[in-house]
């Protein structure tokens, strides 16, 4: 199967990361409840999240396009298991680097509601991922997909890589 062309790459970062980072934070931001005094060490943390989770935002799609042949949405998954670059480490990289972008706009932002929904993006995923996104990844990658799970953590990366067993 060929690649998804760039226009559904783009149309999925659309409709799911950026309503995720930028059109519900928006919905939930509320000048009035704040985390702590506004102080400028929380804001540098702020940009420092964000900016990481650009990165990483930008290195995992390329790799969904370049190696898994989809797209970041499950409506054009990936034809290819991804396990290069930070799916050497964590199997949900795409979804951490959301959770990076969202926690870094709480704290710029000194927002405790945009902190609590990153806490609900968290759950939501995490329950997503244990009873869909799991099951078909195991349907469609079937062994490589097993040995993978059993030995790279879902959200907290592992220091070391993860190696295809020969």
């Amino acid at each position: 199967m060929e690649r998804p062309s760039m226009i559904k790459h783009l149309r999925d970062i659309l409709i799911l990361p950026f309503t995720m980072t930028v059109i519900v934070p928006y919905l939930f931001y509320n000048k009035s409840q704040t985390l702590f005094a506004n102080q400028v060490v929380y804001k540098i943390a702020g940009v420092i999240f964000f900016a990481a989770g650009v990165c990483l935002f930008i290195w995992t799609v390329c790799l969904f396009r370049t190696f898994g042949k989809g797209t970041l949405a499950p409506w054009t998954p990936t034809q290819k298991l991804i396990i290069h670059g930070p799916y050497k480490y964590c199997r949900n990289p795409m979804i951490s680097v959301v959770l990076f972008i969202i926690i870094g706009e709480a704290l710029f932002l000194n927002s405790s509601n945009i902190l609590f929904f990153s806490g609900i993006f968290f759950l939501i995923n995490t329950i997503y991922f244990i009873l869909k996104e799991e099951p078909d990844m195991k349907k469609r990658f079937g062994k490589a997909y097993e040995d993978y799970k059993t030995n790279v953590p879902r959200w907290i990366p592992k220091l070391r890589s993860y190696k295809i067993n020969s």
